[in-house]
């Protein structure tokens, strides 16, 4: 494959922002906007037979309105019809347009990894679709939250900045979110693996907010920033906190004095708005480059669960993975092939880190032809049926012209039972 460009694409209702791996630097670089800001418009335009995007888009609705659609993201997840134009398109395909557009500095892509507030099972096959609809394969792009973008931003920042918990804070004009990242206890170390997570903390509403936009009155300013030193200090009570993000058009005035000098008071505090687009890049090095793999992150939508088969791959006889902790059942299906001794089962494993319990359970390979060792070639296949019921299913490929193959297929169905609100006991 040709080597090409390693992104992070950042998404919400108001913005994209791009940041692309520096091979020089070896680390992410965000694409600028304007001279001093990362953050395009998300939305796009058509006039005169041509389509325009981000900032141009935004000057033709002001010069020329009907001719631009902006909250592009919010109508592409309600999968809406919108007019442009006296033409109406579908919202996802303008997104993918969008996107498209926002891309054509990068000719080939090797891996990119979308980021936005939120996921779900819609908003992934949505955005794989439309990696998609720019050439890649399914295997070369990821989708991932906001949390999941911070963990991964702060697995390449020095340790001593997540030694213990770090914190972020999201500000914009009505609201402030908290979230923590902290280390998981799973009883016992697994392959010395280890678990991270990041918590919502706090996703309040703040009055006193509004009014400083857009012109800052000082008596609200100083409303706003006890409150929000209220809220600091509430967060922060008993915990040791290495480091403090944030990220936010909120942050851009200087309305918190009081409420930094407790930031600031024995850990480093940073401000900035690219930290997720960048968290995304990171995502998209990690798979690429195979860089030093770091914590696994888990969180309330990921699996807990692991399902290995025993089988011996390169000589050696062991529990290989089919299923990791810490993938999203819907991204979890796989497929692979086999090569097996002579075998009359294949033994399955399934652990848990919310527990100590261990399922093992059999395949019978029983009906399939009998070969001489390392002929027999098998297809493994991995299908969610939902969140907590997992379908293995093995099918005889043959072997080249010497053994061609049959209509021999196996199923086997694990059930995970679900985490049970457990994941929380991992403190």
């Amino acid at each position: 494959m040709e080597k090409g460009h390693i992104l992070g694409y950042d998404m919400n209702e108001k913005y994209c922002q791009i940041s692309y791996y520096n091979e020089a630097e070896n680390e992410p670089e965000t694409m600028q906007n304007t001279s001093s800001n990362y953050q395009i418009p998300l939305m796009i335009g058509y006039y005169k037979e041509q389509w325009i995007y981000g900032r141009a888009a935004k000057r033709l609705d002001t010069m020329m309105p009907g001719h631009m659609v902006d909250d592009l993201y919010t109508k592409a997840c309600k999968r809406e019809r919108v007019k442009i134009d006296d033409k109406v398109y579908d919202a996802v395909w303008l997104l993918a347009k969008f996107v498209k557009l926002s891309l054509e500095k990068f000719e080939t892509i090797q891996f990119l990894t979308f980021t936005t507030p939120e996921t779900d099972i819609d908003i992934y096959k949505m955005l794989k679709g439309i990696g998609q609809h720019l050439g890649l394969q399914k295997s070369q792009i990821c989708v991932q939250d906001y949390k999941e973008s911070f963990c991964q931003y702060m697995i390449f920042q020095p340790k001593e900045l997540w030694q213990y918990e770090s914190a972020l804070f999201f500000c914009d004009e009505q609201r402030i979110k908290a979230f923590m990242l902290r280390k998981l206890n799973t009883g016992t170390l697994h392959d010395g693996e280890s678990f991270i997570t990041v918590d919502e903390v706090v996703n309040a509403h703040m009055k006193e907010l509004r009014a400083l936009y857009p012109i800052i009155s000082e008596e609200r300013a100083r409303d706003a920033d006890a409150s929000f030193k209220a809220m600091i200090e509430n967060v922060f009570e008993k915990k040791v906190v290495s480091s403090v993000y944030l990220t936010g058009e909120g942050f851009e005035n200087e309305w918190y004095p009081n409420s930094l000098r407790v930031l600031c008071n024995g850990r480093r505090a940073f401000l900035g708005n690219n930290l997720y687009s960048k968290g995304a890049c990171y995502t998209s090095m990690r798979r690429c480059l195979r860089v030093d793999e770091g914590p696994v992150y888990l969180d309330e939508t990921k699996l807990t669960e692991r399902i290995c088969l025993r089988m011996r791959l390169g000589g050696r006889e062991g529990w290989h993975p089919v299923v990791s902790w810490g993938e999203r059942w819907y991204e979890a299906d796989g497929q692979w092939e086999v090569l097996l001794e002579d075998t009359s089962d294949i033994e399955v494993l399934v652990e848990s880190l919310t527990g100590e319990d261990v399922q093992v359970e059999k395949i019978s390979l029983e009906g399939l032809p009998e070969r001489t060792d390392y002929s027999l070639r098998l297809q493994i296949e991995v299908m969610f049926l939902d969140k907590n019921t997992c379908k293995l299913i093995l099918k005889d490929t043959g072997f080249g012209e010497f053994y061609p193959a049959t209509d021999f297929q196996v199923e086997k169905l694990i059930d995970l039972g679900g985490t049970n609100g457990q994941f929380n006991s991992m403190s």
